[in-house]
This record gives C-alpha cells, sequence and structure tokens, in this order.
C-alpha cells in the first residue's frame, strides 16, 4: 500500500516552495489539516486535507479492492461512486478484504489489484531483479506495451509514459521507479526500488524513430526528434 501511505513528510521552505508550484498551487496534494501543521499525536487521527488526485486515486483503488471484499456489514453503503472514498472508507474496504484471508493470500489479492492498473491490454508478470546489488522480486515485466505497440512512436513512449511515470513515482510517492523499454520487441521492464537515470544518461533517450511504423517519424534523425528539447 505504498502508493496509499500518504505519510506526512519535512520539507525546506524551499522545497516546499518548488512542490507548490509543481502541483498548482496544492490543488492535487493531500496536506495535514492540523492547525498545528503537524501529524496528531500517537493514538489520535491526524486530519488531512485530501486533493483531487488523491481522492481519484483512492475511488480507483478501493474500486478494484471492492471486488475481493467481504459484503459489508448490514446498513453499510455497499458501493460509492466516483469521489465518494475517503480514506476511512478505503481502509474499510481493506479489512474487508482481509477478512477470512491469509497473509499470503491478502498480499495476492493487492498483487493482483495492482497489476490490474496497468495499462489495459499488457501482459505482465513480476521478475527478479537486483537493484543495489540486492536480489529481490519488484520487476514487472510487460511482454508488450500496448501504448508503445499502437503509437509507434519512441517520443510518446518517453514523452508520454516513461518519463512522467518514473518521476510520478519517484517523486511523488517517493517510491523509485526506472523503466526501460525495450525498442526491438517493444516490452517493458519496470524495476520498482531503482533510482532512474538523469534524461542524459538513459539509454533510451539516444533511440531513433521507428521510421516504417511511425506517423511523425523524421527517418534522417539519429535520434528521434520528439526527445530533443
Amino acid at each position: 500500500m505504498v502508493a496509499l501511505g500518504l505519510q506526512a513528510a519535512h520539507f525546506t521552505a524551499q522545497q516546499l516552495s518548488i512542490r507548490k508550484q509543481r502541483t498548482f498551487g496544492n490543488f492535487i496534494r493531500c496536506g495535514i489539516a492540523e492547525p498545528s501543521g503537524e501529524p496528531a499525536p500517537v493514538g489520535q487521527k491526524t486530519k488531512y486535507n485530501d486533493g483531487l488526485f488523491e481522492k481519484a486515486f483512492m475511488t480507483l483503488f478501493a474500486r478494484k479492492m471492492e471486488k475481493f471484499a467481504a459484503a459489508p456489514k448490514a446498513g453499510m453503503e455497499a458501493k460509492k461512486g466516483w469521489f465518494e472514498y475517503d480514506y476511512e472508507s478505503f481502509v474499510e474496504v481493506s479489512k474487508r478484504v482481509m477478512l477470512g484471508r491469509s497473509r499470503l493470500q491478502q498480499q495476492q489479492v493487492v498483487r493482483k489489484v495492482l497489476l490490474s492498473m496497468l495499462p489495459p491490454g499488457a501482459p505482465a508478470q513480476v521478475v527478479e531483479v537486483e537493484v543495489n546489488e540486492v536480489k529481490q522480486k519488484s520487476g514487472v515485466h510487460i511482454k508488450k506495451c500496448r501504448y508503445l505497440e499502437n503509437s509507434g512512436c519512441v517520443g510518446m513512449c518517453l514523452n508520454m509514459c516513461k518519463i512522467p511515470t518514473q518521476d510520478f513515482f519517484t517523486n511523488e510517492f517517493g517510491l523509485p521507479l526506472t523503466m526501460t523499454p525495450n525498442f526491438e520487441d517493444m516490452s517493458c521492464e519496470m524495476v520498482y526500488g531503482q533510482v532512474p537515470p538523469p534524461f542524459e544518461e538513459d539509454l533510451a533517450s539516444k533511440q531513433p524513430c521507428f521510421a516504417d511504423i511511425c506517423s511523425m517519424a523524421n527517418p534522417s534523425s539519429s535520434v528521434c526528434h520528439k526527445l530533443q528539447a
């Protein structure tokens, strides 16, 4: 549940200023609503102001979790509409998912939900990867990326998927993610826990256009022109 932890964090004034600019005046950023600006003491629930993004993500995740959850207690609403889920209702769904399931079964449910949030039509499997010389099962191998396959565009792959997704998980959720598209077979490997390289050092940034299948291709350029500033 890393993506939904939404833990409080401390930043310098400069960092807060940068984060505020990047999130359009905190329009989609949750924040602590306590008068002190600090988390409530242990044993008390901290009040938060959830932005549109948090509400949308909680709703998406909770609605998918509902498929695996036990029936709600009498008098409780069976299913909420979009943006009607709050954090408490998300936790309530999670508790119902736990009922009657072993520790391993609970983890398998979350895995299925997370995989279901991959791009539609992208067959994928969890794989063992090496991060900082430690082998762990934190990789996802997408056998053929539907987005890349249908767009046929290297620029769209990097600018509209790889780079923003890496940035989102690494900088917004604090969960490093490196995505490595294979432009020969259109597969992609996602490695959670691995910090992505700077754009200029990423081998994908040197990839030429798919001259034969991309309608926007520039065959004369050694690097996809959509990757140039």
